[in-house]
């Protein structure tokens, strides 16, 4: 896959690596979690943030892709998850990002990541290892629900006016 190139859309979503979005940045008030630790509820690392996964039309992170640990010894091609931003939480003072519904035994069985593929069949795959409810019927968007609230997850770390997004300023 080519260096720049989009993640496919599905049924109309419209998922891309927020490196590939020239055109956008993290916004001012809001830490780029990239390189941040991964830690489970147990407070175990088993990752670190690799990209984000962006909805370019609501400019709103929906997952985090995460580099599982080598420690792990999990196959290379195994080696990414995409955690959807709402059920991740931002340590207050350190670099850490917590999943308190994983630890380093459950991320073995959870659904990995190519990034050619994120299809809705692999949302709904990383819902049901979180054991979180499937959206019902096709009222409003997928993402409307709080495992992709953005709040949730930088809630400790910055204001609650501010995007985790923006544009960047052509002139900087």
């Amino acid at each position: 896959m080519e260096p720049n190139s989009p993640i496919p859309s599905a049924e109309g979503m419209h998922l891309r690596r927020l490196r590939d979005l020239t055109e956008f940045e993290v916004a001012d008030g809001s830490p780029d979690v990239r390189g941040w630790a991964v830690r489970g509820g147990d407070g175990a690392k088993f990752g670190d943030v690799s990209e984000l996964i962006v909805e370019e039309e609501a400019l709103k992170v929906r997952y985090l892709d995460v580099e599982l640990d080598s420690s792990l010894n999990v196959n290379r091609h195994e080696r990414h998850i995409l955690i959807p931003v709402g059920v991740a939480a931002l340590d207050e003072e350190g670099d850490n990002v917590f999943v308190p519904s994983l630890n380093k035994e459950a991320v073995l069985d959870y659904p990995p990541y190519e990034e050619i593929r994120i299809t809705r069949e692999y949302e709904e795959a990383m819902l049901r290892s979180l054991k979180l409810p499937l959206p019902e019927g096709r009222s409003g968007s997928f993402y409307d629900q709080d495992s992709y609230n953005e709040q949730r997850f930088y809630h400790n770390r910055r204001p609650a006016a501010h995007e985790g997004l923006r544009r960047r300023d052509p002139e900087a």
